[in-house]
């Protein structure tokens, strides 16, 4: 299902900062320094959870979706707005357009749950450790991620053909650097009842609900934990926690900002900040802390890192070797 330009805007002019000309200059290295970063760590998670046995289990399964969401969110939109953060021509195609919403629509809704299902999985992990391999089964994992990532983007299609189809009366100007759909229906001249109550339905099912969930799995997780004996246990546990719920509130409170504020027919600056705050800054914060400061994925990427030199260098034999050994003794442990 392809939306139809049937309104006579072959384009439109993503205004973003270009009437901060001096932020553009600011933001154009610190926004491609982060997508960077937001590129490697992201690929660096899922290659490691992928060439390392050790890391094949749920959490680290939903961290692999969860680093390719940010993947594909960051790069429907930093690509083209660092692209006209240098360029006097800030502009976007019609069906280009529709294809960027439909994208971070798509991306960010699947990241709501996707987040919910990660709590739910460590909930089961630390409040029923004994059931837990028979209930976060493999099956269980690939049907909970690919429900999130169809239901999604059925989603979000929807939301976007019904957008697109309204009458825009020749204006073309978006107050915004993507093609965000609030800020494109703000543009439509005719009427918008019917895609923004699919938005505030949308909004409903993707905000507050998995947020309470999130908060119910982490206050089962918390009293769980406060009946362990061991100190450095729960230590451990309580900082865990707390990175986790530290992201959550930054993505929840960004998006629940931007979506369920009171409408607003004038654009604000501040509206951009939070798209960047949540967009940008939040996929480059993903890696550090929910896998890179996990001694496992630690101790998996220096493993991987040391065969990948060690294949370079020529010694194919050896890296060969220490794969098998290194297979043998996981077997031995299991």
């Amino acid at each position: 299902m392809e939306p139809v330009n049937r309104t006579g805007v072959s384009e439109f002019f993503l205004k973003g900062f270009s009437g901060y000309p001096a932020l553009e200059h600011l933001l154009f290295p610190l926004c491609s320094a982060m997508y960077l970063v937001t590129l490697l760590g992201n690929t660096a998670i899922v290659a490691v959870s992928m060439l390392d046995t050790r890391l094949h289990t749920p959490m680290y399964f939903f961290l692999g979706n969860l680093s390719i969401l940010d993947i594909c969110y960051t790069s429907t939109f930093v690509p083209l707005m660092l692209v006209h953060l240098l360029s006097s021509r800030k502009t976007i195609s019609f069906t280009g357009c529709a294809v960027q919403m439909c994208l971070s629509l798509a991306t960010g809704s699947t990241e709501c749950l996707l987040l919910a299902i990660m709590a739910y999985d460590r909930y089961l992990a630390i409040c029923q450790p004994l059931r837990y391999p028979v209930l976060m089964s493999r099956r269980l994992c690939l049907l909970l991620a690919g429900a999130a990532w169809v239901l999604c983007l059925l989603k979000s299609v929807t939301e976007t053909v019904i957008a697109m189809r309204l009458p825009f009366c020749g204006h073309c100007m978006v107050s915004h650097f993507t093609c965000e759909i609030l800020a494109v229906l703000k543009l439509a001249c005719g009427d918008t009842s019917v895609s923004e109550a699919f938005l505030l339905v949308g909004a409903i099912l993707l905000l507050p609900v998995p947020l309470a969930f999130i908060c119910l799995s982490y206050a089962l997780i918390l009293a769980t934990i406060l009946r362990v004996p061991s100190a450095a246990g729960r230590r451990k546990a309580f900082s865990t926690c707390s990175a986790h719920l530290a992201v959550v509130l930054l993505f929840y409170g960004t998006v629940i900002c931007m979506y369920m504020k009171p409408k607003s027919k004038e654009a604000h600056i501040s509206d951009e900040v939070f798209t960047v705050l949540y967009a940008v800054v939040t996929p480059m914060l993903n890696p550090v802390i929910y896998s890179l400061r996990n001694k496992e994925v630690k101790e998996a990427a220096r493993k991987v890192w040391g065969r990948g030199r060690a294949c370079r260098g020529g010694r194919a034999g050896l890296c060969t070797g220490a794969l098998g050994l290194g297979e043998a003794a996981t077997c031995q442990s299991q």
